[in-house]
């Protein structure tokens, strides 16, 4: 999960098996082999170590499907998905890249582009000022977009999402002068989270233990927060860069927010915490209007969240345990058009901390979990591939626009992740093309990106079959932990 940075976060390095185990300049995982326990051949795309790709819900695909951008601690990359090569696209500052903060001008990764082939970005000066670019994927050219503003008694400023035709990018900050003076001075220390684009001490998307602990002080602290957009480019009745409209004002938590990939005027964002405290996702057009839940909460312990948009625009999906820790686990779709609902029931055994969807909504996939970490499950820590069905009933079967449209997955294993650390979140997503469920690892000690193909091998050569877990065992042979530990609630991001 992405933070906004409503405090000075600062990170505490852990002595942990996500830890990098090889030495710079060591020997690399291999570029590719076939699980043995699933029968799907695996492919090492990047070869940075602590690479990795974004969070599951953001954009890492250029426009015309031919590219993915991640990110590394030297800075931003660019894969071409056709010959699988690589590029530095937007270097780092040099510095010590495992200090425990950010040198000035460290990127901080936004999202790619639905228009252009641009990857966002932002950099913060030594004065902690925050300016927004856009490179172009392409050429490399550069431009500079906006400097975020910061305006009189307000604090903790953050950009995180920009709109389906790059108009507009969406943040929030806290009214007042005094952010988190109470939060952070009840803040442990190792609560924090590094924002740094591919952090060479434990690679994106990190979760530190005391992170449920972190989530619950933020969340009472009840800091006086506004939802707002700064406009990019030039718009009409004379709008111009730097126009800030706010949208929202609230004392809870927003936070994940994410404009539609479609339509330029829309966008989600939560109420965060822990997800059984709060009604978490809700939607809210760029004039201010239309706020609306997008699911409310009717039972004790009820959990909804880790939501994101279909690649099509017309629907949010997200995971949804009716109620926590039972095994009535669903993966929940809302149409944003026709208000219908859709929920595809979860094994307990497949339980995964992100899911995504293909575009044409015919494949799911989940990044697996550690054990304890679900609804009983004791076997997830799996890449998996889920193909849904809908439950269909007889003609006299009561029905109605307003019900849940109910459904089941059906799952194939892609990747044994048992020597993967949970605690780095593999969000898992699909190439454009459907081929393969890319996703990061730290299973080599250092994360690298990975692609599992969704077709099994056919007739692979023998030497290629290896059992993952005992592969990574030889680069890393420090078994991670077993989950139980992990500090963090369930569905706490």
């Amino acid at each position: 999960m992405r933070l906004s940075t409503l405090t000075a976060f600062a990170l505490v390095l852990l002595p942990l098996a996500c830890l990098a185990q090889t030495t710079p300049g060591g020997p690399m995982p291999p570029r590719s082999w076939v699980d043995k326990d699933t029968g799907h051949r695996v492919w090492r795309l990047s070869d940075e170590p602590n690479s990795g790709a974004f969070y599951f819900n953001i954009n890492a695909y250029t426009p015309d499907n031919k590219q993915m951008v991640y990110t590394a601690p030297d800075g931003i990359h660019v894969l071409d998905l056709a010959t699988r090569q690589t590029k530095l696209l937007v270097p780092n500052p040099p510095g010590d890249a495992t200090a425990t903060t950010p040198v000035p001008g460290t990127i901080h990764i936004l999202v790619v582009g639905h228009k252009t082939n641009s990857v966002f970005y932002t950099t913060t000066d030594a004065n902690h000022v925050t300016t927004v670019y856009k490179a172009n994927t392409n050429t490399g050219a550069i431009h500079k977009l906006v400097v975020v503003p910061h305006l009189p008694n307000t604090s903790g400023w953050s950009v995180v999402s920009v709109n389906a035709d790059e108009t507009l990018i969406a943040g929030t900050y806290v009214e007042g002068d005094d952010t988190g003076k109470e939060y952070g001075s009840n803040m442990p220390a190792a609560a924090h989270t590094d924002n740094r684009v591919g952090s060479a001490a434990q690679g994106p998307h990190y979760q530190p233990p005391n992170k449920g602990q972190m989530m619950a002080l933020r969340l009472a602290a009840r800091l006086p927060l506004v939802l707002f957009t700064l406009r990019l480019e030039p718009g009409p009745n004379g709008a111009k860069p730097g126009d800030l409209k706010p949208l929202l004002h609230s004392t809870d938590w927003i936070n994940h927010l994410l404009f539609s990939p479609t339509d330029p005027t829309l966008l989600m964002y939560c109420h965060e915490g822990t997800w059984q405290d709060v009604n978490r996702i809700w939607m809210i057009h760029t004039d201010g209007t239309h706020n609306t839940l997008i699911h409310k909460r009717t039972m004790y312990m009820e959990i909804a969240g880790h939501e994101f948009w279909g690649p099509g625009g017309q629907t949010i999906w997200y995971q949804w345990d009716y109620p926590r820790n039972a095994d009535s686990s669903f993966v929940a779709g809302y149409n944003v058009k026709t208000g219908e609902r859709i929920a595809y029931h979860t094994e307990r055994d497949d339980t995964s901390i992100h899911v995504n969807v293909t575009r044409d909504l015919s494949l799911f996939a989940g990044d697996g979990s550690f054990p304890g970490q679900g609804p009983n499950a004791s076997d997830c820590a799996w890449i998996m591939l889920f193909r849904p069905q809908m439950v269909r009933g007889d003609s006299l079967a009561l029905n109605s626009p307003t019900f849940w449209q109910p459904g089941v997955f059906h799952t194939e294993r892609l990747v044994n992740m048992s020597h993967h650390n949970y605690r780095q979140e593999p969000n898992v997503r699909f190439s454009p093309d459907k081929s393969l469920v890319l996703f990061t690892s730290n299973m080599f000690g250092p994360s690298y990106v990975f692609g599992a193909e969704v077709a099994k091998a056919d007739n692979p050569p023998a030497g290629d079959v290896q059992s993952t877990p005992e592969l990574a065992r030889r680069f890393n042979p420090v078994d991670p932990p077993s989950g139980r530990g992990f500090g963090t609630p369930q569905r706490a991001r």
